[in-house]
């Protein structure tokens, strides 16, 4: 029976399906070559290194995004340093500020406490200026009146009065002017 089998071989069935379609195994077995040396070149000099520059450029990928990660923790490093900086100067800008308006309030207290001496200094002159010309203006009034006293006299009696006589008389007028 091993006969029977070997003589009905699948080999043999193959071969008449081959034969059957007109194909020669020489003829394949040479493409299976040429095709095995062809996918050998191609693998060597166009796969093999597409996959190394793949490798090679998603190692560059990879570092640069570590890099970007490492960029943003910097730059969210850098705003915080930035929003505290900016957090210091705000105080310190306020506390000049602060002490700007002290200082500008204390010196108008202080321009104002001069003003008010200087007004009331200008004041006290001012009285004793209007004392000073009150009592000159009344000095010059009672010689005038003492004058014109004398000259009304003289009228009046219709003589000329002698030095001595007008002393008197002006003397008296005085006298009289001051008990007013």
């Amino acid at each position: 029976m091993l006969p029977l089998l070997l003589a009905a071989s699948p080999l043999d069935g193959l071969q008449q399906t081959f034969e059957h379609f007109g194909v020669e195994p020489k003829l394949i077995l040479f493409q299976l070559i040429s095709f095995l040396i062809l996918f050998g070149v191609l693998y060597k000099f166009g796969i093999k290194p597409t996959i190394a520059t793949m490798d090679e450029r998603n190692a560059k990928i990879a570092a640069g995004l570590k890099h970007a990660e490492e960029t943003q923790a910097r730059l969210a490093a850098a705003q915080a340093e930035s929003a505290a900086i900016i957090k210091a100067a705000q105080l310190d800008a306020q506390k000049a500020i602060d002490e700007a308006r002290k200082a500008a309030k204390e010196f108008g207290d202080k321009q104002q406490a001069e003003a008010i001496a200087r007004a009331a200094d200008l004041l006290v002159k001012a009285q004793q200026s209007i004392e000073l010309e009150h009592k000159k203006m009344l000095n010059e009034a009672r010689s005038e009146i003492a004058r014109l006293v004398v000259k009304t006299t003289e009228q009046v009696l219709a003589k000329k009065l002698s030095d001595g006589d007008r002393a008197a008389y002006n003397e008296a007028a005085t006298k009289e002017l001051s008990a007013l």
